[in-house]
């Protein structure tokens, strides 16, 4: 099983009380975000490295759960990628280790997911809805200074009449452009746009896959600090103190 894809489909995390998260001795553990928000189930996790072995790793946490008692699962060949699960069926919890081969050491997630917990997804979408999408997929992800949200979608159209769309979709919720580029990339045409709100921006890019299919990803950030620059202004600073840098 891939292993981002078992990340996925295997470990969501808890909306409510801050529950530990699993933690492999000697290594440090660095904390993702606060709240990832996907189809509307929480992750909470976090990743760490070692020097271990993927199988010494996943030893160890299929032995931790079972000597406490817990159901545990374990999936994958454990020479390059690897998960092991525990289920806490009394608090509704499920405890993962995602592990992969990555240049020469053990690279694991650690995930925690509350199974009684959802959330409509929509409460949290900030990005405009695209109509007539094939294909889209949201990624939510909240922390103390604000939010970011990432969207990967197909649309049966071209680049120009998805850049319509899109267009419309962002000023009918009061954004405005503050950039638009066309490039090429390996051949096909390219298109990025970039969005502000007052605090919010949105980067929306768009490649011609097909005649008539275009891939988009789109990616929201905001911040919920009342002393927050606006993007639009920190974007023309940024850009500015890049050409005066330039010989």
């Amino acid at each position: 099983m891939n292993a981002l894809r078992a990340l996925v489909l295997l470990v969501p995390l808890l909306a409510s009380a801050e529950q530990p998260l699993p933690v492999y001795p000697g290594t440090i553990h660095t904390r993702i975000g606060n709240d990832l928000l996907i189809g509307g189930e929480y992750y909470r996790l976090a990743y760490f490295q070692t020097g271990d072995s993927l199988q010494q790793v996943a030893r160890y946490f299929q032995k931790h759960w079972t000597d406490e008692g817990y159901p545990v699962t374990v999936d994958g060949d454990f020479r390059e990628e690897g998960v092991v699960s525990a289920f806490y069926t009394r608090e509704g919890l499920i405890r993962s280790i995602v592990l992969k081969q990555h240049e020469g050491k053990t690279l694991g997630f650690s995930v925690l997911k509350d199974l009684w917990v959802r959330e409509p997804l929509a409460r949290a979408v900030k990005l405009p809805p695209l109509e007539g999408a094939l294909f889209s997929s949201d990624v939510v992800l909240r922390d103390e200074a604000g939010g970011t949200q990432a969207r990967s979608s197909l649309l049966e159209a071209s680049i120009e009449q998805a850049r319509e769309k899109l267009v419309k979709a962002f000023a009918d919720k009061g954004y405005a452009i503050i950039r638009d580029t066309r490039v090429k990339l390996d051949g096909k045409s390219q298109r990025v746009i970039e969005f502000s709100r007052g605090k919010e921006q949105a980067v929306v890019s768009m490649i011609q896959v097909e005649p008539n299919l275009v891939a988009l990803q789109q990616t929201w950030v905001g911040s919920d600090r009342p002393d927050a620059v606006p993007n639009d202004e920190a974007v023309k600073a940024a850009r500015l103190k890049h050409r005066a840098a330039q010989p």
